[in-house]
C-alpha cells in the first residue's frame, strides 16, 4: 500500500497531460451530450458519464475516490452531510419491515435516526453495547435483520467500538457491518481491516477540519457478497424496474453494486449531494489529514493526562488513557492514536462546569467537534440542556461533563487556557 499520508495529498485524482493539478471545481448541474441516444444509455445505466449534478458530479467523484483509497475500499459516496451518510448506507438495504442492529454509543443524531425517525418509515433497532459479547450481539439478530452499525470512536461517548466482534457476528447472521469512523478517520483506524464492510464520515469533521463545509461520504469495502446472502437484499440482487431490469450485482459486481444502487436510487429520489464546492473544501482538508491528526491527538493525550493530575477535575475519559475503560479496545484498533476528544467532569458539579465555561478565552465554546481549532461544550448547559440532572445522568451525561475537542494549538497553549479557568472553580 502506498503510505496513507502520500495517498491525503495524490489519492483519487490523476490528471493527463495538460489537466489542471488541483481537482478543479466543476460547478455545473448539467452536462451536454451531441445525441438524445447517448444521453439515454446513461439514464439507463448501461454507460457511465455524468448528466444531471444531483446524481454525480466530477469533482465529488473525484474526492470521493480519495477517501475510499484512504479507506482501502472499492468505491465511495459523497453526501450533504454525516446524516445523510448514515441514512443512505442503512436505507439502502433496510426498510419497511426489516430489523438493524446497532450499538447503543453512537452520535444523538444517529441514534435518534434508528430508533425514531427511520421507526416511522417501518424499521427497528435493537441497540447493544458497544463491547457487547458474541452473545448478547447473536441474541440481537432476528430473521429480518439486514446490517449492524456502530461507530469506531462513539460521539460523544467516546467508547471504542469492538469492531472484530460485531464484523464476525454480523457475518455470521449473513449481513454487512456498517462503520462510522468519523472520529478516528482512516488515518488512526481501518475498519475494513478488521472486518467491516461499509464505511461512513461526517466529513465536516476532521476530514475537512476548518469549520468550512458539511458533508459526508459512504466507502464500500467490495468485500460483502449480496449474492451470497440474495434473499436478505432484493434491492441489489433483483431487477430494478425503475431502471429497466438491471440487477446491480450482475451489472456491476460485487464492488460496484452497493455504491451504484445508492447513488441512482437514492440520490436521484432523495438528494442530499454534496456542492462541488464543499468538495473541493473537503478535498484541502484531506490534504492535510495525516499531519493535523497526529498533532490533535498528540494534544489530546498530553491534555489528558494533565487533567487526571487536576485538583479540580473529578474524572477524566480519554481512551489513550492507561485505565480508561476503552484502554485496550483502543490498543487492538487505535495503537497510533484516537481522536483529539476528551470528556471530563468539573468539580462542584454543574455551577463549577458553567464556572469553568465562562472562564475560556481561548478555547472557544462551539457546538462543533474535530476542527483545528480547540472547541468546547457543556452538554448540560447547551444540547441537553431541557434534562435536569436526574435525567442528564439516566443518558450518561453527568452535570459536570464537559466536552472538549483539542485542535492543533499548542498544547501547552490548551492546558493554560484550562488551567486558568479552572482556577476560577471554587
Amino acid at each position: 500500500m502506498t503510505d496513507i499520508k502520500t495517498i491525503c495529498v495524490q489519492g483519487g485524482y490523476h490528471p493527463e497531460n495538460g489537466e489542471p493539478r488541483q481537482i478543479p471545481i466543476v460547478q455545473s448541474t448539467t452536462f451536454k451530450y451531441d445525441t438524445s441516444e447517448q444521453m439515454g444509455k446513461l439514464f439507463s445505466l448501461e454507460e457511465t458519464g455524468y448528466f444531471y449534478t444531483r446524481l454525480q458530479n466530477p469533482t465529488n467523484d473525484a474526492v470521493a475516490a480519495r477517501i475510499a483509497e484512504l479507506e482501502g475500499g472499492a468505491a465511495a459516496m459523497l453526501t450533504s452531510s454525516g446524516q445523510a451518510a448514515n441514512f443512505f448506507a442503512v436505507f439502502n438495504i433496510a426498510g419497511a419491515g426489516d430489523h438493524v442492529v446497532a450499538s447503543s454509543a453512537i452520535y444523538g443524531g444517529t441514534y435518534n435516526l434508528l430508533a425514531h425517525t427511520m421507526k416511522r418509515m417501518g424499521l427497528e433497532c435493537t441497540f447493544v453495547a458497544p463491547n457487547a459479547t458474541r452473545e448478547e450481539l447473536d441474541a440481537a439478530f432476528k430473521p429480518n435483520t439486514k446490517c449492524v452499525f456502530g461507530e469506531t470512536i462513539a460521539n460523544p461517548a467516546l467508547a471504542v467500538l469492538d469492531i472484530q466482534t460485531f464484523a464476525e457476528a454480523a457475518h455470521d447472521h449473513g449481513v454487512p457491518l456498517i462503520v462510522d469512523n468519523t472520529f478516528a478517520t482512516p488515518i488512526n483506524c481501518r475498519p475494513f481491516e478488521w472486518g467491516a464492510d461499509i464505511v461512513t464520515h461526517s466529513t465536516t469533521k476532521y476530514m475537512d477540519g476548518h469549520a468550512s463545509c458539511v458533508g459526508g461520504a459512504i466507502v464500500d469495502s467490495g468485500d460483502f457478497d449480496w449474492d451470497a446472502h440474495a434473499d436478505k437484499f432484493p434491492g441489489l440482487t433483483t431487477p430494478d424496474e425503475t431502471y429497466h431490469g438491471v440487477i446491480y450485482t450482475k451489472q456491476f459486481g460485487q464492488a460496484g453494486a452497493f455504491i451504484t444502487k445508492a447513488t441512482s436510487q437514492l440520490m436521484r429520489d432523495l438528494g442530499s449531494i454534496q456542492a462541488p464546492q464543499h468538495a473541493y473544501y473537503l478535498n484541502l482538508g484531506l490534504e492535510s489529514l495525516a499531519l493535523r491528526m497526529k498533532q490533535h491527538c498528540a494534544n489530546a493525550q498530553a491534555v489528558a493526562e494533565h487533567l487526571q493530575t487536576h485538583p479540580k477535575v473529578a474524572w477524566v475519559r480519554y481512551c489513550g488513557l492507561p485505565g480508561d475503560e476503552n484502554y485496550e479496545l483502543a490498543q487492538k484498533y487505535l495503537p497510533n492514536g484516537s481522536c483529539g476528544v476528551i470528556s471530563f467532569g468539573v468539580a462542584g458539579g454543574r455551577k463549577g462546569a458553567e464556572t469553568f465555561m465562562a472562564h475560556l478565552k481561548m478555547c472557544q465554546i462551539e457546538t462543533h467537534v474535530a476542527d483545528s481549532r480547540t472547541c468546547v461544550l457543556h452538554p448540560a448547559n447547551a444540547t441537553h440542556q431541557q434534562m435536569n440532572d436526574e435525567e442528564l445522568v439516566a443518558c450518561g451525561i453527568t452535570p459536570d461533563m464537559i466536552r472538549l475537542s483539542c485542535g492543533i494549538e499548542a498544547a501547552e497553549d490548551i492546558i493554560a487556557d484550562i488551567d486558568q479557568a479552572l482556577d476560577a472553580v471554587e
